[in-house]
């Protein structure tokens, strides 16, 4: 029995506890990464989402006014810090290539002096049609009736008008360009995270904050120049 080779009860159980400090080790490393991952999945989302929103807003809100017949009478209707609703005379009326579809923009660039076709009486506000408490971004079009969801988890949403002289306006007609400011938060929270910002638009005002929750949030903005305002 003295030339019996093995190991020993004692060996035995240190080894397993180094091998269970190891393995906890491993564990704890991977659920760590595991959750660093999510985080950055719902963080990208939320960007990809936010910028998706914005440069729709900003492509439309830009041809605000578009009046090429000059007796549409488009331009931005009305005017809050919420919500914008402008028109714009994109629409010929005609069927240009016989597909059945009325075309935006024809060859020549007319419009039919009315603001009654599809995209052509816009409105952009924020929603929470379900009633959980979860405002979306919604996209109005008069013609085509109901709203269509833009952007999701949007906190916030802000518009400052301002005139020719760079100034804040609230007159319809003075109005030149249109700074956009938009909050919007992960669809998830992260328990080791707390959101103390408070989020502001480009006149410093605050629009949103501090919520002291536990989603992440991102705030974009920018400034759109309606360069057919003004022009009539």
């Amino acid at each position: 029995m003295r030339n019996e080779k093995g190991f020993t009860l004692v060996e035995l159980l240190v080894a397993m506890a180094i091998g269970g400090i190891v393995l906890a080790g491993v564990s704890m490393a991977y659920r760590t990464q595991q959750k660093s991952a999510l985080v950055q999945d719902q963080v990208s989302a939320m960007q990809q989402n936010l910028r998706a929103s914005m440069q729709l807003m900003e492509r439309e809100i830009r041809m605000a006014g578009y009046d090429p017949v000059g007796s549409a009478g488009s331009g931005i209707q009305t005017a809050t810090a919420a919500s914008i609703r402008f028109t714009l005379d994109i629409h010929d009326g005609v069927d240009n290539d016989a597909d059945g579809i009325v075309d935006e923009f024809d060859e020549a660039g007319n419009g039919d002096g009315d603001t009654n076709d599809i995209n052509e009486d816009i409105t952009y506000l924020r929603l929470d049609p379900d009633g959980d408490g979860v405002f979306d971004l919604f996209r109005r079009d008069a013609t085509v009736g109901g709203d269509q969801p833009i952007a999701e988890n949007i906190d916030a949403i802000n518009f400052v008008y301002l005139g020719e002289d760079g100034n804040v306006t609230a007159t319809l007609t003075e109005m030149r360009s249109v700074q956009i400011t938009v909050v919007a938060r992960t669809d998830r929270g992260d328990r080791v995270y707390t959101d103390t910002a408070t989020y502001s638009n480009q006149q410093g005002a605050t629009v949103f904050g501090p919520a002291n929750d536990n989603f992440r949030r991102k705030r974009l903005t920018a400034e759109v120049i309606c360069r057919n305002l003004g022009l009539l």
